[in-house]
């Protein structure tokens, strides 16, 4: 089994530089996650690139989502 080294890579999230998503509303923030969903799911598992771009869309998307459910709650 090959292991890879993660020394010098980012984590994925930083909540010190995070920059704040646009707050969308819960409809469209809904709607862009599923179709975030539907277009990871066709990502090649064995692509380090495909796996990257999906994990950081997938996470984009979800933090919007969050952020206007949280918006909405009046968080």
């Amino acid at each position: 089994m090959t292991t890879v080294s993660t020394e010098g890579l980012d984590q994925l999230h930083d909540p010190e530089r995070a920059v704040l998503p646009i707050l969308l509303s819960v409809d469209t923030a809904r709607r862009l996650a599923r179709e975030a969903v539907a277009e990871c799911a066709a990502a090649d598992p064995h692509s380090l690139g495909a796996m990257l771009m999906a994990a950081t869309t997938l996470d984009y998307r979800l933090r919007s989502l969050l952020a206007a459910l949280d918006a909405e709650e009046g968080r």
